[in-house]
């Protein structure tokens, strides 16, 4: 009872971009080519991958998965932010921002997983042809991702019932566009030793080793593509895994960033941007760095779509 009577806070009030009239058209106007743009290319993915069976491989499995944690990401932030930039009042309520919260994180740490699963995919690939069919079969993928999922969920779960023990009695005013640990705790009238402490350890555990397997299956797979004698085989080989090299540059750099060295004061705005690359950049950008160069996924989509030349 005397938790309930210090928890004053009933919502929070997300920092916007701007309060220029103009500039929040502008920026609404952008949010929403990148969110329908996320989706349109998300799904597309996803309906091919289903649709043709030439797909119905591992590493059109693991795209499959990615795609919808894409669709999730920018869904979980998106459509708030967009109805932040028209309203007066930017507020979300507490229960809608521990929502945000257990989903964003749940889908960042399961993207996280699933990253050293197609890393870990390519490298079967590449190092060991020979007995990729029986390393990779069917079942052992449907366990690779359902154990990322799993893995994911319950991470999310125990942060977000850490935060939820916690006394929010004011300040209420995220100093983001968006609900996030870090960004929560500056606010929080209670010790937040227990969640620090478990930052740090899904740090490590989902940020420092999937980072090292990720880095080790590619200094493997590297090693193996000098070893190519032909020219034409190291650019065949290189050309199934850059995709992926690429997408997980840039989502580590931004996590980071977010997760390990989080910011305060006016590094804030510096926060907001990255946190843009990974809810919202990376997911438009994810369907045209995977399939913009790739023949398998045009020749689906033509089957699917006659009218895409």
């Amino acid at each position: 009872m005397a938790l309930n009577n210090q928890t004053l806070v009933t919502e929070f009030v997300l920092q916007g971009f701007s309060e220029a009239p103009q500039l929040q058209i502008f920026l609404f106007s952008i949010f929403l080519f990148f969110y329908l743009t996320a989706l349109m290319g998300n799904i597309l993915i996803v309906m091919a991958i289903s649709l043709d069976s030439g797909l119905h491989t591992p590493m059109y499995f693991f795209l499959a998965n990615l795609a919808i944690l894409d669709i999730g990401c920018t869904t979980t932030v998106l459509p708030k932010l967009l109805e932040n930039l028209f309203v007066e009042k930017k507020s979300i309520s507490y229960d809608g921002c521990m929502t945000q919260l257990y989903f964003l994180t749940c889908l960042l740490g399961t993207e996280l997983l699933l990253f050293t699963a197609m890393a870990y995919d390519r490298y079967v690939a590449i190092c060991h042809p020979l007995h990729y069919s029986t390393v990779m079969s069917r079942m052992i993928c449907v366990v690779l991702v359902s154990s990322v999922w799993a893995i994911g969920a319950l991470g999310s779960l125990l942060h977000t019932c850490l935060m939820l023990r916690l006394t929010f009695c004011g300040p209420n005013e995220i100093k983001h566009f968006l609900c996030e640990i870090p960004s929560l705790l500056l606010l929080s009238c209670s010790s937040t030793y227990v969640n620090n402490i478990m930052i740090v350890i899904a740090d490590v555990s989902l940020g420092v080793i999937n980072f090292v397997l990720t880095v080790l299956s590619y200094s493997f797979i590297i090693s193996n593509i000098l070893k190519i004698r032909t020219t034409e085989g190291k650019k065949k080989a290189f050309s199934t895994c850059s995709s992926h090299l690429m997408v997980v540059s840039m989502y580590y750099t931004t996590v980071i960033y977010t997760y390990v060295f989080p910011g305060s004061g006016s590094s804030m705005d510096n926060g907001k941007v990255v946190a843009l690359l990974y809810t919202t950049v990376g997911p438009t950008l994810n369907p045209l760095i995977y399939t913009l160069r790739n023949k398998d996924f045009k020749t689906a989509l033509k089957k699917i779509f006659p009218f895409i030349h």
